[in-house]
């Protein structure tokens, strides 16, 4: 499990088949240095891998087929590239994004970047399978950056706006038109769509406290919808 809030930058280049090597090359890569071991996990542009060799100033990792073809991990492989590193969070930390998993519903694209006088508001565009996860003032991972949804339009396009710091110390700036991200939705999201859609697969007898009778009817009707 990880927060969003990235740790250091670094860069990522295929030494063949799913294997890859992830360098730390920000001052901050200490961070995720510092006590990496073998079988750890490391989020990688919001994609979790697990740490199969420590080098000096990174690691080596396997992409499974399922995540390369769910992510931007999939796409060129012959080039290096600039990644976002996230070490994985410890009992007992801060919390300051959100609840990120690691674990990728999908690429998304950046339709435009624009700077204004406080911070950077950057339009992207999902698929619809991870739209339905996105909402206003609500949470949403973009390379594994922990980032507040300013705005959701119709389209399954949405906007969020990034703060100067957040800009420059993540691979957001290295983002044109056209650039595909790793999208991550919001696992409460997840979680509520399950109860409401799924229903309650177990038998236990009804009580007060039953979730069967609620509906997205029942929420709209009592203002949660």
């Amino acid at each position: 499990m990880f927060t969003g809030l990235i740790q250091a930058l670094g860069t990522m280049e295929p030494l063949g088949g799913d294997s890859w090597q992830v360098t730390c090359v920000s001052q901050s890569g200490e961070v995720i240095m510092q006590d990496l071991a073998y079988g750890d996990s490391v989020a990688v542009d919001g994609v979790c891998l697990t740490v199969e060799k420590v080098l000096k100033d990174g690691f080596i990792a396997t992409a499974s087929p399922e995540t390369l073809r769910r992510t931007t991990l999939g796409g060129e492989q012959t080039q290096q590239r600039y990644v976002n590193l996230e070490a994985s969070l410890k009992v007992g930390s801060k919390v300051g994004g959100h609840f990120v998993m690691g674990h990728v519903d999908g690429i998304g694209r950046l339709l435009v970047a624009e700077q204004t006088a406080s911070s950077w508001e950057m339009t992207f565009i999902a698929s619809e399978a991870i739209a339905r996860y996105i909402v206003p003032k609500g949470s949403i991972a973009v390379n594994g950056i922990s980032l507040t949804v300013a705005s959701y339009e119709p389209e399954s396009q949405f906007k969020v706006a990034v703060i100067p710091l957040t800009y420059a110390e993540t691979n957001l700036r290295y983002l044109v038109p056209g650039s595909l991200v790793n999208l991550e939705g919001d696992i409460l999201g997840k979680y509520v769509e399950k109860f409401l859609y799924s229903g309650n697969p177990h038998t236990t007898a009804p009580d007060d406290n039953s979730i069967d009778g609620i509906t997205p009817a029942f929420l709209a009707e009592h203002g949660y919808l």
